[in-house]
């Protein structure tokens, strides 16, 4: 494969890559440099790329990986995950302060919820992959990805209402 041809094939991707590094590994930094560290092992191996079914989600599992690798030879337990790709139409300081605290509030529920959720629903509902993708990321079968999804985003669900509704009457 010639270094245009690899060059093509991952800027499709690498974004996602560096979005899934920033979510589990906080640091601007160590995400660049884990996304770094996956497109160079693609462009090592890229002899063996024609037998991976779908390069993308190898990837994708390669920095989830390597992500762990790095969480674990820290010996943090505690993945931060902070969405903010949250965009709205016009708003106002007061909706833009709505929509920070809801969205940190959103990242705190998140960073509660267990690994596995955290996981699915950062792939889902950030990266928009499908189920059938998570799961083979994940080598969980679709109905656990389902449930897994469903639990997380009920769990949110139930935690901003709970907040919301603390603050009315």
């Amino acid at each position: 494969m010639k270094e245009s041809a690899f060059i093509m094939l991952t800027n499709g991707f690498k974004d996602k890559l560096y979005r899934l590094s920033k979510r589990l590994l906080v640091s601007n930094e160590e995400a660049e440099d884990a996304t770094q560290e996956v497109l160079l092992k693609l462009w090592k191996n890229k002899n063996k790329m024609a037998e991976y079914k779908n390069v993308e989600a190898f990837a994708m599992t390669m920095a989830k990986n390597y992500c762990f690798d790095k969480l674990k030879a820290k010996e943090t337990g505690n993945l931060k995950i902070v969405h903010s790709n949250y965009k709205d139409e016009q708003p106002s300081l007061q909706r833009q302060i709505e929509a920070k605290d809801n969205l940190s509030l959103v990242g705190k529920i998140m960073d509660n919820l267990p690994e596995q959720q955290r996981m699915i629903i950062q792939l889902r509902d950030i990266e928009q992959y499908n189920n059938a993708e998570i799961a083979d990321m994940l080598k969980l079968n679709e109905t656990a990805v389902r449930v897994a999804l469903s639990r997380g985003r009920k769990k949110i669900r139930e935690e901003l209402l709970k907040k919301h509704n603390y603050g009315v009457g």
